[in-house]
C-alpha cells in the first residue's frame, strides 16, 4: 500500500462518524501490533534501491539520446550508432555488438526495415550490448555511456537550439494531454512549433504547413484504394487546402513519401513537374519555392498520413529547407504522431465508456447519475492534475458528451474531494455529500494509476439493491478490462488481437464492442 491507499483503507475501516479518541486508540493499536521482520525490511529496501537505480539509468540514457539527437528528430540512425560502437575498446567487442544487434532486431522487427532507434530501442540496444560483455553489467553500461557521450561534440549554440526545439515538441504532447480528447489544440501546437522554428532557426522563412490523414477511398475507388484528407493547415492556406482530398491518380509526391516511408524534399517546385498546387489563384510564374513532405508513422512504423511544408508564400530566393530543419520537422511529425494516437486512445476509452453506461442504465435504475472524468496534468504546477468532465448520464438514459472544457481542481472543489482521493489511491471511494451518496470508481492505466473516474450518485440510498450492486461491479470490471486492452494496443510492441468477427470491420478497433466482448468472455467462463 502507498500512503494514499493506506489512509483510504483506514478511513473506510473507521467510517465517517467515529470519535477522535477511538481513532487514537486504533492508531496506537496498529503501531503496537504491526511488526516488520528484518527480511521484509531488507526486501523493501532492495525494492526501493532497484526502482531508484532503474530510474537513474533511464535518465542517463535519455540524456545521452538527446545529446546524439541534436535536432530533436526523435530517432537515431541504427547504423550510425553501430559504427561508433564498433570502435569501442578499439574494436575488441564487435562480436558482442553483433549478437546484441541481432537480438535487438528480433525485439523490434521494424528496425531491419527502417533502421531508426527510438529512445526505448536505444536504451534496449545498449543494455543488450552490455549484457554480452564479461564482468559487471552496470560498469559496462557506465563505460558505454561515457564512450558514446565523448563521441559527439555539441557547441553551446547547438545545445540551446536543441533545448528550445524540445520545449516546442513538449508543448505538442502537453496539448494532447490537456485537450479533453480534442485534436484542435494539437494542430495549433504543431503549426506554432513549425512557425517558431522557421523564424528562430530557419532564416525567418515564411512557411505554409498542412496535415493530411490516410482514409479509405469509398466514393471513387478507381482513383486508388486510399486518399489523403487534409485535416488542418496554417490559417492563410485554409481557403485552398482545408478538407481537400488528394487521390493517388492526381499529381503530387505525397503518396510516394507514404509508400517509401521517407521525407521527400523538392528544393524548387517550379522545376519538378509533378507537384499538386491547391491554390489555383496563384499565377504559374509565382509558383516558386521549396516543398517538403514527411510521412506520419504510428508506433509500429506504419504510415497513416503526411505532414507537408512549403515556402511558396516566401518571396526570398533562399527558401530551401536545410538538413537540420528537416530533422526537426521529423521530430515534429513524430511528436504529432504520439499526440494523435494518445487522443485516439482516449476517444476509444470514451466510446467504450458510453457502451458500458448504456449497458448499466437498464440494469441499475437506483443509480441517479454517472459522471465520467478524465485525469489530466494540471497547468498550475502547484496542483499536479485536474479532472475534466467528459460524459454525464442519468437514470432516464439521457447522455451528454461535454465538448466545452469543464475542469475540476482540488483547491476549488472541496465538496468533491472524494474524487481526488479516488485518483490519489486508485481505489473505490464511498461517501456522502449533503446526504447524497456517491461511489467514485477509478479507471486505471497499465501501471495501476487512475486515468479516469466514474462518479456514481445513488442519491439518498446508502446502498444499491444486491443485484444492481452486482451489475455495477460487473460493469466496472469489464470496463477496466476493455480499457486495459485499449491501452495495450497503443503500446509500441503490441499487435491488436481480435476475438469477435465484427472487430475486423474496416481493420479498425471498435472500442464499444470491446466491452461486450469481455462481457461475453466472462459469461462463457460462468457457463
Amino acid at each position: 500500500l502507498n500512503l494514499p491507499q493506506f489512509v483510504q483503507l483506514m478511513e473506510t475501516f473507521v467510517g465517517e462518524d467515529i470519535s477522535l479518541p477511538t481513532v487514537k486508540r486504533l492508531v496506537a493499536f496498529i503501531k503496537e501490533g504491526y511488526k516488520q521482520t528484518e527480511e521484509e525490511k531488507m526486501g523493501q529496501l532492495e525494492k526501493v534501491h532497484r526502482i531508484s537505480h532503474l530510474a537513474q539509468r533511464k535518465l542517463l540514457f535519455e540524456a545521452l539520446f538527446e545529446k546524439w539527437d541534436n535536432n530533436a528528430s526523435g530517432f537515431l540512425d541504427l547504423e550510425e550508432v553501430d559504427a561508433v560502437l564498433s570502435t569501442f575498446k578499439e574494436g575488441m567487442e564487435k562480436e558482442a555488438l553483433r549478437k546484441a544487434k541481432k537480438h535487438l532486431c528480433s525485439c523490434y522487427p521494424q528496425l531491419s526495415r527502417v533502421g531508426k532507434l527510438s529512445p526505448r530501442a536505444f536504451q534496449t540496444f545498449l543494455e543488450l550490448v552490455a549484457s554480452e560483455f564479461t564482468g559487471n553489467e552496470d560498469e559496462a553500461i557506465d563505460n558505454l555511456v561515457e564512450f558514446l557521450t565523448t563521441s559527439v561534440e555539441r557547441s553551446h549554440v547547438e545545445c540551446l537550439q536543441s533545448l528550445t526545439r524540445r520545449k516546442w515538441l513538449h508543448n505538442i504532447q502537453q496539448a494532447a494531454e490537456t485537450s479533453g480528447a480534442s485534436m484542435e489544440p494539437v494542430y495549433k501546437a504543431v503549426f506554432k512549433a513549425l512557425s517558431q522554428d522557421a523564424e528562430a532557426h530557419g532564416d525567418n522563412k515564411k512557411i505554409s504547413a498542412y496535415i493530411a490523414l490516410l482514409e479509405e477511398n469509398q466514393l471513387s475507388p478507381e482513383q486508388g484504394q486510399f486518399l489523403l484528407h487534409y485535416m488542418a493547415c496554417t490559417a492563410d492556406d485554409a481557403p485552398y487546402v482545408l478538407n481537400q482530398m488528394l487521390y493517388k491518380d492526381m499529381k503530387g509526391v505525397s503518396f510516394a513519401a507514404v509508400e517509401e516511408g521517407k521525407p521527400i524534399h523538392v528544393p524548387r517546385v517550379q522545376l519538378h513537374g509533378n507537384i499538386h498546387f491547391w491554390n489555383y489563384d496563384r499565377p504559374v510564374e509565382e509558383r516558386k519555392g521549396s516543398f517538403l513532405v514527411l510521412p506520419l508513422h504510428d508506433a509500429r512504423w506504419r504510415a497513416f498520413g503526411i505532414l507537408g511544408l512549403d515556402t511558396l508564400q516566401d518571396q526570398c530566393e533562399k527558401t530551401i529547407f536545410l538538413t537540420h530543419e528537416i530533422s526537426f520537422y521529423q521530430g515534429v511529425s513524430h511528436a504529432f504522431s504520439k499526440a494523435y494516437h494518445h487522443i485516439h486512445t482516449l476517444e476509444n476509452i470514451l466510446q467504450m465508456t458510453v457502451t458500458a453506461l448504456d449497458w448499466l442504465y437498464s440494469r441499475a435504475p437506483s443509480i441517479q447519475t454517472v459522471i465520467m472524468y478524465l485525469v489530466e496534468p494540471g497547468k498550475d504546477k502547484t496542483w499536479d492534475y485536474a479532472l475534466r468532465k467528459m460524459i454525464t448520464t442519468d437514470n432516464t438514459g439521457q447522455k451528454e458528451i461535454h465538448s466545452s472544457p469543464v475542469l475540476l481542481l482540488r483547491k476549488e472543489n472541496f465538496l468533491r474531494d472524494y474524487l481526488f482521493k479516488c485518483v490519489d489511491s486508485s481505489e473505490v471511494i464511498c461517501t456522502s455529500v449533503y446526504r447524497e451518496y456517491h461511489i467514485a470508481a477509478p479507471l486505471r492505466d497499465l501501471s495501476g494509476q487512475a486515468i479516469g473516474i466514474f462518479d456514481i450518485s445513488i442519491r439518498h440510498h446508502q446502498k444499491l439493491p444486491p443485484q444492481e450492486h452486482k451489475d455495477l461491479q460487473k460493469m466496472l470490471k469489464m470496463a477496466q478490462a476493455a480499457c486495459s486492452e485499449i491501452l495495450k494496443t497503443s503500446l509500441e510492441e503490441t499487435e491488436p488481437t481480435y476475438v469477435l468477427e465484427v472487430e475486423h470491420v474496416a481493420n479498425l478497433r471498435h472500442a464499444g464492442i470491446l466491452f461486450h466482448r469481455f462481457m461475453l468472455q466472462d459469461l462463457r467462463k460462468c457457463v
